[in-house]
Parts: C-alpha cells; structure tokens; sequence
C-alpha cells in the first residue's frame, strides 16, 4: 500500500514501513509526515492483522532528519510567511509529537532497521525500535546543532536513559556520527549486520515476534514504556494490572496448555 512517501508491504502478519523518498535520503517533509500518520492508522487498525512492524528507508538511507528545502522544520515549499517570530516547536507540537505518540502506543512489536544514515528526528525515529538493528556502515547523528536548533523527536528523553547523561550530551553538543559498531558497544542499539543481511536478519525476527502473543507483547512494550517515569511501587502496581491483562488472553490459555503438554504452543495474538 503506499501513502504519501510512505509505504507499507504486507509479508504474513509483519508489516514492512518504509520511509519512501529515496531521493532526498528519506529526509522528513510536511508529506511524508502525513503519509506516515495513515500508514500507522492503518497498521493500528485491528482488522489489518498486523501483529509485528518493521520500520526502514528506501535506498541508501534510513532517515536524514527533516527535511529543509521547504524552509523551516514543518513548513510546506511555497507557503506563505508571516512576519512573526518563527516558532520551530509548531511543528513539532503539531505534525511530530502524534506519530511519536502514535508509535509508542502500538499494540504489536515494533523494529527499526537502521540502513545508512539516521539523522537528527530520523535518529529518533531509529530509536523507538524495541529492537533496533542496523547495517555495519550506518551511523546515527545528532544533526540539530548543525543547524542552531535543539535535540528533538523525544531525543533529550530516550538517550540519556539508554547510553546516560554524558554520552548523551557528547552526541548532542558536538554532533559527531556515531557509528552503528559504536553504537552497540554503547548500548543504544540491539544488533549489528551486515548491510546485506539487514533486512533478511530483521524480518526473520520480525516473523518470531509475530508469531508470538501479541496482545501480551503490546502490554510488555507499554510496561517498559511506562517504567522510565514510574517508581518501584508505581511499577509493581503496574506489573499487576498489565499481569490481569495478560492472564486473560486466550494466548495465555494456549501458552499453559502448551507447556503442559511439552509442544510449541499456537499463539494467535489474542
């Protein structure tokens, strides 16, 4: 299915979205933004069977930050200016922060599959992965103070949680690619192929995660979601409501059933 430079291969229950403006290495436009709000509508669409997501780039890159040619961050080529101050958080605020959201709240599991370069939001984007894979010769970026603006895309959020306060700030104040063997010694991203193998490797797992139960995988990700602003007793408070959750899937049922009858259990993602 394509959307607005986006586009959406169906292979069993994996979804495949792909970032899909070759040209201008997948850069972030008013259009793509759009075509990736539809393209998550529909892949949360419970009638679509989607029970895993694989997200990457068409052609030699993942994503290279948003894209500038149209002006400001968020605005369209050939719309009109006002002479206020200009506001870069609009953007983020009203196009950016949705698919975040959106993104996060998915019921299935979701990976990225890093090839080329994942700059400044495209960076981000990488980062939501629950499993983030990438190619031996990507690199992740930093871009913004490239261009005298702030880390965005919930950048100040993730990285110093995932690779801490300093390294964070190293990444952010200086802008330097960090390649994706780095990156994985740091911690910030899960595996490492090579190029060629990406994207087989990512949908071999993808097929696994897929295969699972989903209903449950979806809890999983909001419990780990949620952990970063919980305190312990919040979290085993939330442990308790998600297990309720849990312990009700028919997945569950099957899940036991399984294992006391020592055969791979059948789950169908409910």
């Amino acid at each position: 299915m394509d959307f607005n430079k986006v586009k959406v291969d169906m292979d069993g229950t994996v979804a495949v979205l792909t970032l899909n403006d070759p040209a201008a290495l997948n850069a972030v436009s008013p259009d793509m933004l759009e075509g990736l709000a539809d393209a998550l509508e529909w892949i949360d669409t419970p009638d679509n069977g989607v029970r895993c997501v694989v997200m990457t780039g068409e052609g030699r890159g993942f994503c290279a930050g948003a894209n500038l040619a149209g002006g400001r961050p968020g605005e369209r080529p050939g719309e009109q200016r006002s002479n206020a101050q200009p506001d870069a958080g609009q953007a983020l605020e009203q196009k950016y922060h949705p698919i975040l959201r959106k993104i996060r709240k998915l019921k299935m599991p979701f990976i990225t599959a890093v090839n080329g370069p994942a700059a400044g939001v495209g960076m981000s984007f990488a980062l939501m992965g629950d499993m983030v894979l990438a190619g031996k010769s990507s690199y992740f970026l930093q871009a913004f103070r490239r261009i005298g603006l702030v880390p965005d895309g919930g950048s100040t959020y993730l990285l110093p949680r995932l690779i801490g306060v300093a390294r964070a700030k190293e990444l952010s104040l200086l802008g330097e690619k960090l390649p994706a063997d780095t990156a994985l010694n740091w911690g910030l991203i899960n595996r490492v192929y090579e190029d060629d193998a990406l994207m087989g490797e990512a949908m071999k797992l993808a097929h696994d995660l897929a295969a699972g139960p989903t209903r449950t995988l979806g809890l999983i990700r909001e419990a780990y979601a949620d952990s970063f602003d919980n305190t312990y007793e919040e979290q085993l408070d939330k442990e308790r409501w998600l297990q309720r959750e849990a312990g009700r899937t028919e997945d569950f049922k099957e899940g036991v059933k399984a294992f006391l009858e020592k055969r791979p259990a059948q789950f169908k993602g409910n």
